[in-house]
């Protein structure tokens, strides 16, 4: 075990409202959340010494941490704008406990916003999905969305392990079912295996349920060492293992398209945190996709190598299960702001170990898995949280 395990706690947390959210500003999401965060802690916005932030597409700043900080009226002695797609949050989480860890700073804000939906136009939208998918000379000018490369993992991994169309469905079902309990998801409507099965066409096999939602909204985290977490407001949830590993930014040099680098990032944090998949209670994964469900469950250790299909389908991942995988409803339909979607699989798995999840709470749940994935399946990060 590393000395950076069990040394840092998540003492609070918050979301905004998601969905479509016009009458506020990314920032002012972000301050939202950031205040509501301290308070549920029992901090003073003066008690923060470091901010780590995403930028926002509809409201982008040159120095948004420095910016937001200035909008809260503190001036941290740590500050970072942090870039790393949907890996950003959990990695956020791990540069901050490795910060407070070595004595750079005593109280951490993380806190990101966008506004997908109300912020940006359609055409503009659109053109932020082009813009951020593929090289610019390599794979651009041929056309290809962040859809189409998904569908390309897919494809291949359906080809080569014979995983149905169905199996992948099966994913969307269940973070529906799970998000009509989450009082803040942006969809709750129940849906069927059919009902992802005959929805729109997107990129071959995916279809419109397939594909996460589009937000507005943001969240935020505070952070603190061990010490003086147990002494705050809330129930302190420890930072027990983490992982990093990014392989490629572009798929064209993506060394296999059915695994990634979660495998290697969920390798380490389990290392440090000297537990095993079959220890975790819970799992949030970063869902972008039914498919990267899939394909993660099998790079974290969760299930053999082409089995994920099977074993969704056995219900293994529902509440209930043997391992309940985003108890909120996910990417899928909790909500999903672009790059601040990643904050709500953390604040989702804080809540699971604090016992706050009502009609979605995975009993007695002690250790919780989170894993966040950047770019087409890039940049990975892992998280082990544990309430000791």
């Amino acid at each position: 075990m590393s000395g950076l395990s069990g040394a840092t706690a998540i003492v609070g947390v918050a979301e905004t409202r998601l969905g479509k959210v016009p009458e506020l500003g990314c920032m002012q999401m972000c301050v939202q959340a950031a205040h509501e965060a301290a308070a549920e802690a029992g901090i003073k916005m003066s008690d923060i010494d470091a901010v780590l932030t995403v930028d926002s597409m509809a409201e982008p700043f040159r120095m948004h941490s420095v910016v937001l900080s200035e909008y809260l009226g503190i001036r941290p002695r740590y500050s970072m704008t942090n870039s790393l797609g949907g890996a950003t949050h959990c990695a956020m989480v791990s540069h901050a406990a490795a910060a407070l860890h070595a004595g750079l700073c005593d109280t951490v804000l993380i806190a990101t916003s966008d506004k997908l939906v109300t912020g940006l136009t359609k055409d503009q939208a659109i053109a932020a999905l082009a813009e951020n998918a593929g090289h610019a000379q390599y794979e651009r000018p041929y056309g290809p969305m962040i859809p189409a490369m998904y569908a390309l993992a897919a494809n291949r991994y359906m080809h080569q392990y014979g995983v149905t169309p169905e199996q992948m469905a099966e994913v969307a079902v269940v973070h529906r079912r799970h998000a009509g309990m989450h009082p803040n998801a942006q969809e709750k409507t129940p849906i069927t295996r059919e009902d992802v099965l005959a929805s729109k066409p997107v990129a071959m096999p995916l279809r419109v349920l397939d594909c996460s939602l589009v937000s507005d909204g943001g969240g935020a985290i505070i952070m603190t060492r061990a010490d003086r977490a147990r002494d705050l407001k809330q129930t302190p949830v420890f930072l027990l293992g983490v992982g990093e590993r990014h392989l490629n930014e572009f798929v064209h040099q993506a060394p296999d398209l059915t695994t990634c680098g979660a495998k290697d990032s969920g390798e380490q944090a389990f290392r440090m945190a000297g537990l095993a998949p079959k220890d975790m209670d819970v799992a949030m994964l970063y869902d972008c996709f039914t498919i990267t469900v899939l394909l993660l469950l099998e790079d974290l250790g969760f299930c053999p190598r082409g089995e994920a299909g099977a074993f969704v389908e056995s219900g293994a991942i529902a509440l209930g299960g043997a391992l309940p995988v985003n108890t909120h409803g996910g990417l899928l339909s909790h909500g999903h702001p672009g790059r601040p979607g990643g904050v709500f699989h953390i604040i989702e798995a804080v809540r699971q170990l604090r016992g706050q999840c009502d009609a979605r709470q995975v009993q007695d749940a002690a250790r919780a898995f989170v894993h966040g994935n950047g770019g087409i399946l890039s940049t990975h990060c892992s998280l082990i949280l544990g309430r000791d």
